[in-house]
């Protein structure tokens, strides 16, 4: 395993930067959700608002993926790639998710959307993944365990009746697009390595309505769908582990204080 990188003042400033900006093209994207869009279009759009501001989408041509963004689906837990085919309509429910790369430095963040009026149980999971994340920010703390983020977010998803996808995790990130730790999602507790000030990683928790598995279409080698077809889940922010607790950097409503 390789070593967690400890990021300097600068680099925090660049990747803080970056996080803010893919928070922003999240914002940007929410106006072109609604029924009747193409998830392509929306992957346009999202294209030119980030290269507008002087930074590059880091998906688009990482490990051969072809577009802009993450757009998941109803069913798909992970890796949905916008298409012409994949027409938005009421009662969808989908997650897209942004990482950016300016002045090469990287940010990523994710969040889920609704089209129109959604059934109680989508809206029920979806309440238990924002949760999720938020139980799993509050365990970054220097010198906490990060298998305490799995384990606090595996708890409360399982005690709602929803089950945490464990074939997808979390990652350092900043420097580079994927780098140590992992961040797994349903963890024992005090398990894995401890938390030091400037390490940043992201907490990105896949919910899903039924079985936690997982299947990858064959296709196109990226979309990840549950295992039976029943609805997921994810939100995502970039973390950073401070003095005494955490910054979220990709937190741009001020829904988190700083610690």
């Amino acid at each position: 395993m390789s070593e967690i990188i400890i990021k300097t003042p600068e680099q925090i400033d660049g990747i803080r930067k970056s996080c803010q900006l893919a928070a922003q093209t999240l914002d940007f994207a929410a106006q072109f959700v609604y029924a009747g869009v193409s998830t392509a279009f929306i992957d346009e759009k999202i294209e030119k608002f980030i290269v507008s501001h002087g930074a590059i989408p880091a998906t688009k041509g990482y490990n051969g993926y072809p577009k802009s963004s993450c757009i998941s689906l109803n069913e798909v837990v992970c890796h949905g790639i916008p298409s012409e085919r994949n027409i938005l309509k009421e009662g969808d429910i989908l997650n897209i998710d942004i990482t950016t790369i300016l002045n090469g430095y990287y940010g990523d963040t994710s969040r889920m959307f609704t089209i129109g009026s959604v059934t109680p149980v989508a809206e029920k999971l979806i309440d238990v993944t924002k949760h999720c994340l938020e139980l799993g920010i509050q365990q970054v703390i220097p010198e906490n365990y990060f298998g305490n983020i799995g384990f606090a977010i595996n708890r409360f998803a399982k005690a709602k009746g929803f089950s945490v996808v464990y074939e997808f995790c979390g990652h350092g990130v900043g420097v580079h697009f994927h780098e140590e730790p992992q961040v797994d999602h349903a963890a024992r507790r005090n398990s894995g390595p401890k938390m030091k000030p400037g390490m940043i990683f992201t907490i990105e928790p896949m919910i899903n309505q039924g079985k936690a598995g997982t299947k990858v279409d064959k296709l196109d080698g990226w979309t990840a769908r549950s295992v039976d077809n029943k609805l997921s889940a994810q939100f995502e922010h970039t973390v950073l582990v401070t003095q005494t607790g955490y910054e979220v950097l990709t937190d741009i409503h001020n829904e988190y204080r700083a610690t």
